[in-house]
C-alpha cells in the first residue's frame, strides 16, 4: 500500500476516491439484492423440479409395480436425440436455461410388449426431461451462489474497508494540514514579535 502523503493534492485525491466509492456502492448493493432475489427464484425452481421428480417416481411406483419383473425387455425404450441449452443474461450473470429437448421413443411391437409399456414410455420421457431440467436448475443455482458471494465481497470491501479507510485518511490529512497551518501562524506571530523587539 502506498504511503499516505499529507498534502492538499492528496486530500483532494482521497476526497475524489471517497466520492466515487460512495457513488458506486448503492448500485453494487442493488445488484447484490437483485442477485439474492434471482438466487431465491432458482432455489424455488430447483425444489419444484425435485418435487416433480419425486411425484413421477411415486406415479410409476403406484401404477407400474410390474416393472420389477425381469422377463420383459425394457432397455432403450427412450433416447435423448437433442438437448439445446442456451444462455441468458440475468443481472449481468450468464445463466443456462433449457431451450429444447428432443426425446425419441424406440418403436416396439405392441404384440410383444404389455399394454402398460405405453404409459411407461410417457413416464420415462417425462423423467428424462425432469432430470435434464434438474441439472440445469442446479447449474443456475451454483452460478448465482457464486455471483452473490462475489458481489457481497465487493459490497463489504467498499462499505467496510475502502470508504472507512478513505474517511480516515481524509481526517488524518485535514488534521495534519490544520496543525501545519496553525504552526505556520504561530511561527509568523513569533517572527513578527521578534522583529518588533529588534526594531525598538
Amino acid at each position: 500500500m502506498a504511503r499516505l502523503a499529507f498534502s492538499k493534492a492528496s486530500l483532494h485525491k482521497e476526497g475524489a476516491q471517497l466520492k466515487r466509492y460512495k457513488q458506486y456502492l448503492p448500485s453494487l448493493d442493488l445488484k447484490r439484492q437483485q442477485l439474492v432475489i434471482e438466487r431465491a427464484k432458482a432455489m424455488y425452481q430447483l425444489a419444484d423440479t425435485q418435487e416433480q421428480i419425486e411425484y413421477c417416481y411415486a406415479v410409476v411406483e403406484e401404477h407400474l409395480p410390474m416393472l420389477s419383473s425381469e422377463h420383459i425387455e425394457l432397455n432403450s425404450l427412450v433416447t435423448i436425440k437433442q438437448v439445446d441449452i442456451s444462455d441468458e443474461n440475468v443481472v449481468g450473470v450468464q445463466l443456462p436455461y433449457l431451450k429444447t429437448i428432443n426425446i425419441d421413443s424406440k418403436p416396439y411391437s405392441l404384440l410383444s410388449k404389455p399394454h402398460w409399456v405405453d404409459f411407461l414410455v410417457i413416464q420415462l420421457k417425462k423423467m428424462l426431461q425432469l432430470q435434464l431440467q434438474l441439472q440445469v436448475d442446479q447449474q443456475r443455482l451454483d452460478i448465482l451462489q457464486q455471483a452473490v458471494k462475489k458481489v457481497t465481497q465487493r459490497v463489504n470491501l467498499f462499505d467496510k474497508v475502502l470508504i472507512p479507510r478513505a474517511q480516515k485518511n481524509i481526517r488524518k490529512i485535514q488534521i495534519f494540514l490544520s496543525d501545519t497551518e496553525r504552526a505556520a501562524v504561530v511561527r509568523a506571530k513569533i517572527t513578527k514579535k521578534k522583529r518588533l523587539k529588534e526594531s525598538f
